[in-house]
């Protein structure tokens, strides 16, 4: 027997993309899954594509908790820290929500409201330092999909003292499976085929944890929703503070992270390249017009940005190689 895994929030497009895994990972055994309006349902029911996994749908009640090892809540904002706080300490736990992400209560409260439940180990293992912290904690908050895909684009320029941290502009696209599973009409096909449009423009709830995470001082971030199921395009570009090539710089900070790929300088980031995949691919240069760093970032809102980065926070939590279970290479076409 491995380690004994369980899921809350299993019914969504994250809780099924960590079904997937799980059940393809050497050393996690997948015990029980629960969700909310679809307790009672088979698994391949609500994922068709895990039809055969031959679990059932739980209420996510702490009962159904009690002989795991691990739990993964993959549950609504707001809603992981109800949960977390009926659980043995004994259990160790990665949550995919917001709740635990931020360290500062202001910045909670300013974006998205009620008590700030309190602070975690952020789940970012590529960042200096993290994968120590990360391994040596029992609770550990997952990063957001827009939030890992910036900040893996933004940090080590910021470290490096390339991009000016007071001039930060980020526009991001990211597939309709990043605004979750609930019928909303704005997710309709016939709204969303064919179509490019911003959202929460101005006033997006990963601002913070990107700045928290970068050292920016001011971020200026559109999101944009795109037509295709999964992935996330981020340009960012920030005024460029010294001399060194930022390209060099990503090659130097990412040169032994297995997730993360800083591409040949005339190749470009494409979502499609990291589909299915727990990768990150990177790419710099500077602005020929305005002398501003870009740099270029695409992920897998529900690898990277999920899922994927979810089982390797596990994996690190538990003592396993990082990559166990997760894919490297996307799938294409």
């Amino acid at each position: 027997m491995g380690v004994r895994v369980g899921v809350a929030g299993a019914s969504g497009y994250a809780g099924g993309e960590l079904l997937r895994l799980l059940a393809g990972h050497p050393e996690f055994d997948l015990v029980t899954a629960t969700a909310h309006s679809q307790a009672g349902s088979p698994v391949g029911a609500v994922h068709p594509h895990l039809s055969g996994l031959g679990l059932t749908l739980g209420s996510t009640e702490p009962a159904a908790f009690e002989d795991v090892d691990l739990v993964f809540l993959a549950l609504p904002h707001g809603q992981s820290a109800a949960l977390a706080s009926r659980l043995p300490e004994t259990v160790r736990i990665v949550d995919l929500g917001a709740d635990f992400r931020l360290g500062d209560g202001d910045a909670w409260q300013r974006y998205y409201g009620g008590e700030h439940a309190g602070t975690w180990t952020y789940g970012l293992p590529e960042l200096p330092g993290q994968r120590e912290r990360i391994a040596n904690s029992t609770r550990v908050a997952n990063t957001g999909c827009y939030a890992v895909t910036t900040i893996l684009a933004l940090a080590p320029l910021i470290a490096a003292g390339v991009a000016d941290p007071a001039d930060v502009v980020v526009v991001a696209s990211s597939g309709t499976s990043g605004a979750g599973k609930s019928a909303k009409t704005h997710l309709l096909a016939s709204e969303v085929m064919g179509s490019l449009s911003t959202y929460k423009t101005g006033r997006h709830q990963h601002v913070p944890e990107i700045k928290q995470a970068t050292g920016a001082k001011s971020l200026s971030f559109t999101p944009v929703l795109a037509p295709m199921p999964r992935g996330i395009l981020a340009t960012v570009t920030a005024r460029r503070a010294n001399d060194q090539d930022p390209h060099e710089v990503l090659k130097a900070a990412y040169a032994t992270d297995p997730f993360v790929h800083v591409l040949a300088p005339d190749q470009w980031p494409q979502t499609a390249g990291v589909s299915g995949s727990n990768s990150v691919h990177l790419q710099a240069t500077v602005d020929v017009d305005s002398g501003r760093v870009i740099a270029v970032s695409a992920s897998d809102n529900l690898g990277k940005g999920a899922a994927g980065q979810a089982v390797q926070n596990a994996n690190l939590m538990f003592g396993l190689p990082e990559t166990t279970g997760l894919q490297i290479y996307g799938v294409a076409p």
